[in-house]
Order: C-alpha cells, then sequence, then structure tokens
C-alpha cells in the first residue's frame, strides 16, 4: 500500500512477492493420434475434427467409441474387420493360412476394414500414456466386400490423405503435443504415405515442438528375404527436411489388445452364413454339430443365444473353424508400434526422465513380432551411411523377450540430433524455458530484468543437472547462461525491443556401443 492510502493511525502490512518468477517443466510426453474412430460425438457435440485431449481409456470409449447395450446382450463391436478364406493351389509362400482336409486357404483382410487407431490408443495406455489428444477425422468407411490380393500390401480406400492432412493441421494451434501418430497412413498407397511424412516432418520442424513417430509400409507382414525393400522405399520417401524431428520403428508388433471374445463368425465372409458351412460343414464331410449351430444362426429360435455364445459351439463344434478363429485373432492383433512406443516414452519420462533413451525395454501388451532381426540385420537399420536415415527396430532376444532396440532420429547422421533422448531433451528445455519467459514480456529491458532471467533459467537448469538430465561435475560443467548488453544484445537491439538469452547445455546422450578391449597377459612365474 502507498503511503498516499494510508490514512488512518493504524498498523499497515506491505505484501511483496517473496518467490521470483520460475520455470514450469512442460509435459513431455503428449501425442497426438490422428485417425479414424468407431464414432466421435458426445452429449450432441460433434467431435469430428477436433483436437481434443483425453486422460483416459474410459474418456476415449464415451466419446469416440460406440455405446455398449445393457448385458446379457454381447459388447458391441469397436473394430470389426472382415476376413476371406481363399483357396490355393499351393502351400502359400507368405501371409497367414490354414489346411483344412488336404487344402490350402490363405486368411486375407477385406483391405476396406483394416483400421489401426483404436488398438494404437489401448496400446499406448497398457504402456504408461497418461494423457493424449485426439483427433478423428471419421468414422469406418463400407467394406469392399473382398479379400486383399495375395502378396500385396494393404490399401484401405477409406482412408483419405486429405483427411490425415487435414487432422494434423488441427495441431498447428496446439503447442502441448509432443508427438504426432498416424498409425492409418500405413493404410495410405505407398505415393501418399511418401507425401504425409514429409507434411509432418515439415509441420514438426516449424513448430519445434513436437516429434513425429512414424511406422513403415510392409512391417506388418515382411517377407524374411525382401524386408530390406520395405525400408529402402521408406528412407527414399522422407525427403530431407525435418529428419531430427522424426523417429520411425520396425516392424509392427503382436499384441493382445484384442481376446478371443472380439472375433467371430461375423468377421468371416462378411458374415455370410453360406459361405461359411462350405468350408466347415461340406457335403463331402457333413458335421451334425456345426450344423445345428448354423442353421440356429440362419434363423433364430424364439429365445436366441448372443453371438459370442454361437461362437464358442461352433470353435468346440469344429476344431478347423477354432483354428481359423486363433488365425485371425493373431493378425487382427498385429498392429504398427507407434502408439506403444508413445506409451514407452511416458512411462519412460515418468520413471527416469525425457533424457533417457526409450530403448533397451520392452512394451507391455506385445506378444510377437512378425520377423526376427539379427545383429548384421540391426546395424543395417540403425545406420545408413548414404541416407543417414536410422530405424529402431522392435527384436525378439532369447531369454529377455521383446525389446525397443535402438533410439536414434532420423537425422542418424548427425553428431548433434542423432538421438531421440537428445532431440526429446532438447525440445523440453527449450520450451520450458520460452514458456516461462513469457513473463518478462514488456517488462524494462535492462539489468535488474537480465539477472532476474539468468537467475530464473539458471535455477531451472541446476533442477534438470541434479535429476541427471544434464552432464557435468558441477551446474558450471553442465550449463550457462548468458544475457546483457555487448554480450548477448546490442544497443540496436535495446533499440528494437529484442532482449536474447543464450544458453548452452551438456545434453546427456546414451551409451550406444559398448567397447571392451582384451589383452592377452603373459604369465607371470613365480
Amino acid at each position: 500500500m502507498s503511503d498516499s492510502n494510508k490514512q488512518a493511525s493504524d498498523v499497515y502490512i506491505d505484501e511483496k512477492n517473496a518467490f521470483p518468477n520460475s520455470v514450469v517443466p512442460v509435459a513431455t510426453a503428449v501425442p497426438a493420434f490422428i485417425g479414424y474412430t468407431p464414432k466421435a460425438e458426445y452429449g450432441g457435440e460433434s467431435y469430428t475434427n477436433v483436437a481434443y485431449k483425453i486422460t483416459s481409456m474410459a474418456e476415449f470409449e464415451a466419446i469416440y467409441c460406440f455405446p455398449n447395450p445393457t448385458p446379457p446382450a454381447d459388447p458391441v463391436k469397436q473394430y470389426d474387420p472382415q476376413y476371406y478364406l481363399v483357396a490355393q493351389r499351393e502351400r502359400p509362400s507368405q501371409g497367414k493360412y490354414i489346411k483344412i482336409r488336404n487344402s490350402f486357404y490363405s486368411i486375407l483382410p477385406d483391405p476396406n476394414t483394416i483400421y489401426y487407431l483404436y488398438n494404437s490408443v489401448r496400446l499406448f495406455f497398457e504402456n504408461g500414456g497418461a494423457g493424449a489428444y485426439i483427433v478423428s477425422v471419421g468414422g469406418y468407411g463400407l467394406p469392399s466386400k473382398k479379400p486383399v490380393e495375395q502378396s500385396a500390401q494393404i490399401v484401405n480406400d477409406n482412408v483419405s490423405l486429405n483427411d490425415l492432412k487435414t487432422g494434423l493441421e488441427l495441431l498447428i494451434k496446439q503447442r502441448e503435443p509432443t508427438m504426432y501418430i498416424c498409425p492409418e497412413a500405413t493404410l495410405l498407397s505407398p505415393q501418399e504415405n511418401a507425401i504425409l511424412t514429409q507434411v509432418m516432418l515439415l509441420q514438426t520442424e516449424e513448430m519445434e515442438t513436437s516429434l513425429a513417430i512414424f511406422d513403415i509400409i510392409g512391417g506388418r507382414d515382411p517377407d524374411p528375404l525382401t524386408w530390406y525393400r520395405d525400408i529402402q522405399n521408406f528412407r527414399n520417401s522422407t525427403g530431407v527436411r525435418g529428419l531430427k524431428y522424426g523417429v520411425c520403428y520396425y516392424p509392427f508388433v503382436g499384441t493382445n489388445m484384442m481376446g478371443p471374445s472380439d472375433i467371430d463368425y461375423r468377421n468371416l465372409f462378411g458374415g455370410n452364413i453360406k459361405s461359411l458351412s462350405a468350408l466347415i460343414n461340406p457335403p463331402d464331410a457333413p458335421n451334425s454339430a456345426v450344423k445345428k449351430v448354423l442353421d440356429m444362426i440362419e434363423k433364430p429360435p424364439v429365445d436366441p443365444m448372443t453371438p459370442r455364445q454361437y461362437n464358442a459351439l461352433l470353435e468346440t463344434a469344429s476344431k478347423a473353424y477354432a483354428l481359423i478363429m486363433k488365425y485371425i485373432l493373431a493378425d487382427v492383433n498385429l498392429i504398427p508400434p507407434s502408439g506403444g512406443m508413445a506409451g514407452v516414452y511416458a512411462n519412460n519420462d515418468d520413471t527416469y526422465g525425457v533424457w533417457q533413451a526409450p530403448e533397451n525395454t520392452s512394451m507391455y501388451g506385445v506378444v510377437s513380432v512378425p520377423i526376427l532381426f539379427s545383429d548384421s540385420d540391426q546395424a543395417g537399420l540403425s545406420v545408413d551411411a548414404v541416407s543417414g536415415k536410422s530405424i529402431n527396430s522392435i527384436r525378439f532376444f532369447p531369454g529377455q523377450g521383446i525389446l525397443v532396440w535402438g533410439a536414434r532420429t532420423l537425422d542418424g547422421n548427425s553428431m548433434d540430433w542423432r538421438y531421440v533422448s537428445v532431440r526429446r531433451t532438447m525440445t523440453f528445455l527449450e520450451q520450458s524455458v520460452k514458456l516461462a519467459a513469457r513473463a518478462y514480456i514488456f517488462e524494462l529491458n535492462d539489468s535488474n530484468t537480465w539477472s532476474a532471467v539468468k537467475s530464473m533459467i539458471g535455477s531451472f537448469l541446476t533442477s534438470v543437472w541434479k535429476q541427471g538430465g544434464l552432464q557435468g561435475k558441477s551446474p558450471a560443467d553442465a550449463f550457462s547462461v548468458d544475457i546483457g548488453l555487448g554480450s548477448t544484445m546490442s544497443p540496436e537491439d535495446l533499440l528494437n525491443g529484442f532482449m536474447r538469452v543464450t544458453v548452452k547445455v551438456a545434453v546427456v546422450r546414451p551409451a550406444e556401443f559398448i567397447v571392451f578391449t582384451f589383452e592377452q597377459q603373459m604369465a607371470k612365474s613365480d
């Protein structure tokens, strides 16, 4: 209170701020998922083409999933892919197949019914994710009512490049997301996938707040002999802009996101019971138990069972049917790793800090990989002398299980930005300091303000150093903050209203290569 406001004789108290402005660390693991959802509506309000933050899987289900009926009715299928069994003249050399009565059948999906976002979000929360932005660009489209061609990559005609680009553009106004993820980008044609990849990298480079996590076309069912073409195609299509803001993982991962109760006879032949009957109850090998169940499905009795109950009866009555369901379930559970990796990042940051490399760790909910890599395979993925575009692999190790193996950005030849942890740490530091510095906009550009800014940033960086985020025996070894006339600013800067701060940090880098030197020592005589 000023002296002019002191009117009566009394005791007055002047309150002053005891603590200076401080840097509040920004969130480091907030992904933005862009893609297709079962629905996007809540309380009569549309959430299509809206960047909305959720904090749990339950909240995702409330807004983006179909409502479930009351028991004993079966829950609604939130993801309903369709599959066909196609007879082959000989054993297929690639893809999933089944042998029924000495005949081979390839198990092929209807490409227009394959989507990945729903299970990717589930895998994110399974791995420790706490909050995410969802950008639903639409619902599921109509099936093509035919299987994908044998050995062909899945291209979903319902997945639109323009839809995904529109969803991506909505994030330009959102500064909080630190990761961009488009699980269904691999369902585009290779040409459109390349366009989207480059657009994502360009946006991350311009915003400087996010990292784009990519999946690779072909990672779903890699050929043991020609899988490296998938890698080369991706490297050739990513361009040269924004590589330090991109990271890629290969191959897809087999998960347990969907269980046996999520797949049934309605996922076969577009629900055509006659086509199913011809396979598991043919005229030359009739099965009375199967026929009875199929008849009840086609002509429900007065008190019908639920589809899950019919499905259980079919699996009991026909070993072939049970095996078909097993194969389909495994195929449905093959999804891109990007969503799960976002969860790994979140758990890693919460446990250790953003400066810890997110590698040599398992991914919860992952039970298989579609291809096994050797150390030499790994070397070709991690380091590419020509393009410099590093690919991080997900590998199976005997006795250890499936591990995330690799922590490099797409800028793999850069000494500064080759590591994911370095890129993410620098983004964390930059954005945290940038937001805190806004408190000094319109303050006097003088030594008092400079001292306050330097103290604020120094205190923050000291805290990061104490947590192990910066390397050095002392804070002076770990970072420096310079601000002032003659050091970071000229008289012209002051006249133009610029306050310039130079911050140097020694970021912790992962020990990617551990080298032991062994020398043979001569035996010593007594």
